[in-house]
C-alpha cells in the first residue's frame, strides 16, 4: 500500500470543509493513518514550497497558508497518491472539473482547498516534514476486502 501527504488549507478550514473533503477521500477507499492541525509557521512553508521560491506569487502563498492552522492528513491506500490527485482535480479551480474536489469548492489557483503529493517520492518527503513517525498509524482495516480484490493488496 501507498501513502500520500494531503493538506486542507485555510480556506478549507475558514469555510467549514473539513468533513465534506475528508468524507470524499473517506469514500473512495482511502484509510486514514495520520491526521492533525497545525499552524505553518515561515520556515515550513520555505521548505515544503521551495520550489516556488522564485516565483512571483511565493510572499503570497506563505501568508495565504499561514493566515490560519491547517489539516494535515496521511493516507493510505493502493495507487494513493494518483488516486488522491485523480479526486483534487486539476490546480486551477476553475478548471477543475464538476466533481473533482477542487471542481466542486473552488474558484482559484492558489485558494484551491487542497494539497497533495504529486509523486510518491515526494509524498515520502512531505509525509515525514509533517508527521513524526509516532504521528502514524498502522492498524488493521476492517473493511478492505469489500474495497479490494485479494489480488490488489
Amino acid at each position: 500500500m501507498e501513502r500520500t501527504l494531503v493538506i486542507l488549507k485555510p480556506g478549507t478550514v475558514q469555510r467549514g470543509l473539513i468533513g465534506e473533503v475528508t468524507s470524499r477521500l473517506e469514500k473512495k477507499g482511502l484509510f486514514l493513518v495520520g491526521l492533525k492541525m497545525q499552524w505553518l509557521d515561515d520556515q515550513i512553508l520555505s521548505e515544503h514550497y521551495s520550489h516556488l521560491k522564485d516565483k512571483p506569487f511565493f510572499g503570497l502563498l506563505k501568508k495565504a497558508m499561514s493566515s490560519c492552522p491547517v489539516v494535515l492528513m496521511c493516507w493510505e491506500g493502493k495507487d494513493a497518491v494518483s488516486v488522491v490527485r485523480t479526486l483534487i482535480g486539476p490546480t486551477n479551480g476553475r478548471l477543475a472539473p464538476a466533481g473533482t474536489i477542487r471542481g466542486d469548492y473552488s474558484m482559484s489557483t492558489q485558494e484551491n482547498i487542497i494539497h497533495a503529493s504529486d509523486s510518491t517520492e515526494n509524498a515520502e518527503i512531505e509525509i515525514n516534514r509533517f508527521f513524526k513517525k509516532e504521528e502514524l498509524f498502522d492498524y488493521q482495516f476492517k473493511l478492505i476486502d469489500s474495497i479490494y480484490a485479494s489480488d490488489e493488496k
